[in-house]
């Protein structure tokens, strides 16, 4: 058997039609297989990697954390370095009402813990999500997905979810005093990276002080310079009660984490205890590879590079295909005028050296999201590939 045999025998697969693409080195904004083929990486690991792949400071400080000690015991009992300086660091950066952590392991289980946390606060059980929103494949954060496709198989879900309308201002007046949280995502990313209109996070942070219902913001994929700034929120200057982070907090290693105010956080800890624990949440090499990731995003402003880069990006690409260009710093989703032109696009890609992936829920736009460390002359030469690949598709 040779090594796809082996993925496609052993590995649990996602879909029928694996990409099967075999990587042997990334370094960059570049994935390269066994034959030295190189990938302009145009989806960022979904926006692990942005960074970039192999990054030199980050690899250092995996290779420091790992010469002191891997995992040591349940997370939450002991004082461990690379979490404490992670967590005040995520602290400073953020404005001063989210100023406690809780780490786990992924963006799904960061929705859980929230979702559990909002219930603890607030003593309601009603969750309200949006259309076309995705927060994960876990239970808990499957129920808050807004869409039926990949949720009916799965039923029974949570109860008490209702679904509303991205954009709608005339459905907020459904968030009432029996809601415990409305979890939303800053800026819509599966459903073809939306932007919301301009007031409409505002009118929702209004609407559920007035209720008394927490405000929970996904920022997984927006977070990190992604969009611009440091998190998508500040565009809108509306601040949640609880953050969900993840992919890109722990610098291309597996880390998430829910922040809230330490007044709402300890209601984990008591009534009962242990309300919420995670073995290897804030991983000491996660955490330290994080905080290295983190501190290169702020020194190197990053966030500020996106914006400039994506304004770029979003002048440049002109064809007679695209549509529509929607997005905020390196989130990007160029429309194509069909469906099939994109799977036309896609089919002709990876011979062209670029890697795409689809939206869950927008079939007619392809994703451009590079590393955030892109240069110049990259997004020049990528640019000219995707205008190619247009023309062959």
């Amino acid at each position: 058997m040779n090594r796809k045999d082996i993925f496609l025998r052993h590995i649990g697969q996602t879909s029928p039609y694996p990409l099967g693409l075999e990587i042997t080195r990334a370094e960059g904004c570049f994935l390269y297989d066994p034959d030295g083929k190189r990938y302009y990486d145009l989806i960022s690991g979904f926006s692990v990697n942005n960074i970039g792949h192999s990054n030199p400071k980050v690899l250092e400080a995996i290779h420091e954390q790992v010469d002191r000690y891997l995992h040591t015991m349940v997370y939450g009992e002991l004082i461990q370095a690379p979490q404490i300086l992670l967590a005040k660091k995520l602290a400073e950066s953020l404005p001063d009402s989210l100023d406690m952590v809780f780490f786990v392991n992924s963006g799904a289980e960061a929705v859980e813990g929230a979702l559990k946390l909002a219930k603890r606060e607030t003593g309601r059980h009603e969750i309200i999500c949006f259309s076309n929103a995705y927060h994960g494949s876990t239970h808990g954060a499957l129920s808050v997905m807004g869409s039926e496709t990949y949720k009916n198989a799965f039923r029974p879900l949570l109860p008490s979810i209702k679904i509303l309308n991205f954009n709608n201002f005339g459905q907020l007046d459904q968030i009432t005093e029996h809601t415990a949280a409305v979890i939303i995502e800053p800026i819509q990313a599966e459903a073809g990276i939306l932007v919301p209109e301009p007031g409409y996070l505002a009118a929702i942070r209004k609407q559920c002080d007035k209720t008394g219902s927490l405000l929970i913001f996904d920022e997984i994929q927006t977070g990190f310079g992604r969009t611009g700034t440091l998190f998508a929120f500040e565009y809108e200057q509306v601040v949640p009660d609880i953050l969900l982070l993840a992919k890109a907090l722990g610098g291309g290693m597996p880390a998430g984490a829910f922040v809230a105010s330490r007044e709402v956080m300890l209601k984990l800890t008591t009534n009962p205890v242990l309300g919420h624990v995670s073995t290897f949440g804030g991983h000491p090499v996660s955490c330290a590879a994080g905080l290295a990731s983190l501190n290169l995003i702020l020194e190197s402003d990053l966030p500020k590079a996106a914006a400039i880069k994506g304004q770029k990006i979003q002048k440049l690409l002109v064809h007679k295909y695209i549509r529509q260009i929607r997005g905020r710093g390196l989130l990007i989703a160029a429309q194509l005028d069909t469906p099939e032109r994109v799977n036309r696009f896609f089919a002709q890609s990876l011979k062209n050296g670029l890697l795409f992936d689809y939206f869950l829920f927008c079939q007619d736009s392809i994703r451009i999201a590079p590393p955030l460390i892109i240069s110049d002359e990259e997004i020049e030469e990528m640019i000219g590939l995707i205008l190619k690949t247009l023309d062959e598709s």
